[in-house]
C-alpha cells in the first residue's frame, strides 16, 4: 500500500549555518538503523527526509525508525503521480485520481466504525492551484461519498478526530498519509561527541543514558562488577540493559572492571560510614582511564538529587572533585516516578526491577554519611593504595561490544 516513508524532524531545522552537519548525521544513523533490511533511496528537502522502499518493508522500516534520536515523527506515505510535467497543471482528470487513491487509503487504514475524521492539506508548493482548505473540503466531501454507509457510520471533525488524514503538496509531488508514529526527539546521536555512561543495574542509570543518546552523544558503558559479592545474574542484568540503549543508539562497547578488590580494601582500611562514597570516587577514578583511552568527552551517570544518601549535594561535590571529565547527570531534578515513567517507556523497567544486586547496593553501611567533608574523605582514604587498585581493576576488565542494530 504504501511506497514511501516521510521522516520529521524537529530542532534540527534550528541549527543555521550547522544543519546540514545535522542531518547528514540524521540520515547515516537512518542507514545504519536499517542497513540489515536493504539499502533504500533516501531524499532531503527542509524539514523532511524522504525514505523510499518496497511496500512490504514499510512496517519494519517504520519499527526501527521509531528508535532513532533525532526523528519527531514519521508516517508510511502513498506518493501520488499525476500527468501534467507541473503540479500548477494540475487537472480534473488528475483530481479524480486523486479523490480514487485518498479513498483507496482512507479505506485500507480505517477499520473500526463508528469513527470520525478530518481531511488536512499542506500547500507548502504555491504553485498548486486548489487552496489547501478547498482540497480538503473537496477529499472530505469524496471519503463521506465512498465510505458513509449504514455499517460505517463516519462523520466529519475538526476538531478533535479519530483519524487526520493528511495531503501535502511538496516541490511539485503529493504525499498522502494517515498515521503519524512518534519518535524519539532530540539530536542525532553522534553529532554531540562521545561520553562514558555509568551503568548500574537500577532503574536509574539506563534512562540517564537514553537521555544522553536523546542529546547527540554517542556511548560507551562501563559496569563495576564484585564477583562473589555480585552474580553472574547481575552482570546479565546490565548486559541486557545495554541492548535495551544499543537500540537507539548503535553500537556501545560495555566495559566491566573488576572491582572486588577495591571493595575489600576500602572496607578494610576506610571507616564504615564513608564506604559508599569512598567506592564512588574509586568508580570515578576508574572511569577516567576508561574515558580518557577511548576519547569520550563527559561522563554520564543516573545521580538524583537527594534520591539517596550518597546524593547530596556535598556527595556529589566529593565525586567531582576526582572527576577529570564534566560529569552529566540528566535526572538530577527529577523525582522518581518522572523516572520510572521514562524507564517504561524505553522497555528497560522490567529489567532494571529483576532481584539481582549491584555493588554499591550490597554495602551501603547502616549509617551512611550524607554530608561528607572533602578533607575527612581525603583522609578516611589515605591508607588505600589509588593508583594501583585502579591499574587492577581495569588490567582484569572484561569487555563486551553490543549492537542491537538501532543506527
Amino acid at each position: 500500500m504504501y511506497d514511501l516513508i516521510i521522516i520529521r524532524y524537529g530542532e534540527i531545522g534550528l541549527k543555521g549555518d550547522n544543519i546540514n552537519d545535522f542531518i547528514n548525521q540524521l540520515v547515516a544513523n537512518i542507514k545504519r538503523a536499517t542497513s540489515d533490511l536493504g539499502d533504500f533511496e533516501i531524499t532531503t528537502i527542509f524539514g523532511r527526509i524522504f525514505l523510499k522502499a518496497e511496500a512490504a518493508k514499510i512496517n519494519a522500516i517504520c519499527q526501527r525508525l521509531i528508535n532513532v534520536p533525532g526523528i519527531i515523527s514519521l508516517s508510511p506515505a502513498q506518493k501520488f503521480n499525476y500527468s501534467s510535467k507541473k503540479v500548477s497543471e494540475f487537472d480534473q482528470s488528475d483530481f479524480n485520481r486523486l479523490k480514487k487513491q485518498v479513498v483507496r487509503l482512507f479505506r485500507a487504514e480505517v477499520q473500526n466504525y463508528p469513527t470520525t475524521f478530518k481531511v488536512e492539506t499542506t500547500r507548502a508548493d504555491k504553485s498548486f492551484p486548489i487552496k489547501s482548505p478547498a482540497l480538503s473540503r473537496e477529499l472530505g466531501a469524496e471519503i463521506l461519498r465512498q465510505v458513509e454507509g449504514p455499517e460505517t457510520e463516519l462523520k466529519v471533525d475538526v476538531h478533535q478526530p479519530e483519524h487526520l488524514l493528511e495531503v501535502e503538496i511538496r516541490r511539485g509531488k503529493i504525499y498522502i498519509f494517515v498515521r503519524r508514529e512518534a519518535g524519539p526527539g532530540g539530536l542525532p546521536v553522534k553529532s554531540s561527541g562521545k561520553a562514558l555512561l555509568l551503568l548500574s543495574g537500577g532503574i536509574d542509570s539506563p534512562v540517564a543514558g537514553w537521555l544522553g543518546l536523546k542529546r547527540g552523544l554517542s556511548l560507551e558503558a562501563v559496569y563495576f562488577n564484585s564477583p562473589p559479592y555480585t552474580s553472574e545474574r547481575a552482570k546479565q542484568k546490565v548486559i541486557d540493559l545495554t541492548k535495551i540503549l544499543s537500540r537507539y543508539g548503535g553500537e556501545i562497547k560495555l566495559q566491566i572492571p573488576y572491582f572486588t578488590a577495591i571493595q575489600q580494601a576500602i572496607l578494610k582500611k576506610c571507616p564504615r560510614r564513608y564506604t559508599v562514597t569512598i567506592m564512588r570516587r574509586m568508580m570515578i577514578r576508574i572511569a577516567n582511564q576508561l574515558a580518557a583511552q577511548n576519547e569520550s568527552l563527559a561522563l554520564v551517570t543516573g545521580e538524583n538529587l537527594g534520591q539517596v544518601a550518597s546524593q547530596t549535594l556535598e556527595g556529589l561535590r566529593s565525586s567531582d572533585q576526582v572527576a577529570k571529565f564534566p560529569v552529566l547527570r540528566p535526572l538530577i531534578t527529577m523525582d522518581k516516578n518522572e523516572i520510572i515513567k521514562l524507564a517504561k517507556k524505553i522497555a528497560s523497567y522490567q529489567i532494571s526491577i529483576r532481584p539481582h544486586e549491584d555493588c554499591c547496593t550490597i554495602f551501603v553501611p547502616q549509617n551512611p554519611v550524607t554530608q561528607p567533608k572533602l578533607a575527612t574523605v581525603e583522609y578516611a582514604e589515605e591508607e588505600l593504595a589509588i593508583e594501583e587498585l585502579v591499574k587492577e581493576a581495569i588490567a582484569k576488565m572484561e569487555i563486551i561490544t553490543i549492537n542491537e542494530g538501532a543506527c
